[in-house]
Parts: structure tokens; C-alpha cells; sequence
């Protein structure tokens, strides 16, 4: 598996990979409104030229094509920067070890630039890879979905019921 920057020549497989691992998430996905569709989808061309200049985000390609991506970004925090992990997507069934070399690759481009800090969503796809590079959890992160997108947003809905770690 190479684990590799991105191009124009790969935006079509990116665009179809997301849509799959979209379609594999919400089985409805379909028949969600389209602004909440639109919403979910990471790969619109004006991203993916945006991820392309990065130099934080990566495919996972095994020769026969595209198994994974993410998208990361810096983020200048007025003291110093982060590289801020957006999306993480391997196809459903795709091995662990793509997740972990991912994330990898983007902690080594974050630390290769002089970025000592990587914020990373903290999900159930993703907590082994985040295990293995030792990193300390604070909090959840958590989305607010403004207008019409929160009634049909992913993810849990954090209510009163949901244990906040350390609240």
C-alpha cells in the first residue's frame, strides 16, 4: 500500500470513494435532502484542490486504485499551528493498517513541516490509529450543524442523556 499526495488525475476516485463510504454509513443516504448529501460529501473539486496544496493530506493507493484518503489541513491558532484532520475515509471492509498509515502520513507531513500538534474527530473508525500514535484525547469532538442541516446531520445527537468525558 502506497500512501501518497494527491492529484487532479485522482479527483474522480475520490469523488466515487466518498459517496461509497457515505452510502455504506447511512444506508438511506439517497434519500437524504441534497443540501444534507451535499453536506456529507468531503470531495467537491473546490476541497480537493484546496487538500491537494495541503501537504497534509493523502490517498491510500494499492496499485489498483484508491482505498482511502485523508484530508488535513494547517491551521495557523495565532500562537502557533495544528494541522487539523477534516475527514478520514477507506473503503468499507478496507484493512485497519490503511486507517493507521493515513493517519500516519499526516502526522509525519505535520511533523516533517515543524507542526507539532495534529487535532484529530475522535471516532470509532479511527481509535486504534489514534491509540497507536499516542495521542491524548480531550474531549469529543463535536459539530453544530446551524439551520436546516441539523435536523438530518450525522452523528450522535449530544443531549443531556450522553457522559461527556470529564464534564
Amino acid at each position: 500500500m502506497e500512501f501518497r499526495f494527491f492529484g487532479e488525475p485522482d479527483y474522480a476516485a475520490l469523488q466515487e470513494l466518498d459517496l461509497l463510504v457515505q452510502r455504506h454509513l447511512e444506508p438511506h443516504f439517497d434519500a437524504l435532502p441534497e443540501r444534507e448529501r451535499e453536506g456529507r460529501l468531503s470531495t467537491g473539486a473546490a476541497a480537493l484542490k484546496f487538500y491537494e496544496r495541503s501537504e497534509h493530506s493523502f490517498v491510500a493507493d494499492d496499485g489498483a486504485g484508491v482505498q482511502g484518503f485523508i484530508l488535513a489541513q494547517s491551521v495557523w491558532q495565532g500562537d502557533r499551528p495544528i494541522v487539523l484532520i477534516r475527514t478520514v475515509a477507506v473503503r468499507p471492509g478496507t484493512d485497519e493498517a490503511v486507517v493507521r498509515g493515513l493517519l500516519h502520513a499526516a502526522v509525519k507531513s505535520a511533523y516533517d513541516t515543524a507542526v507539532y500538534e495534529v487535532h484529530v474527530p475522535v471516532s470509532a473508525a479511527l481509535a486504534e490509529a489514534v491509540q497507536e500514535e499516542e495521542a491524548h484525547v480531550l474531549g469529543r469532538y463535536a459539530v453544530v450543524h446551524l439551520g436546516t442541516r441539523a435536523l438530518s446531520a450525522p452523528g450522535e445527537k449530544l443531549t443531556k442523556t450522553v457522559r461527556v468525558p470529564g464534564a
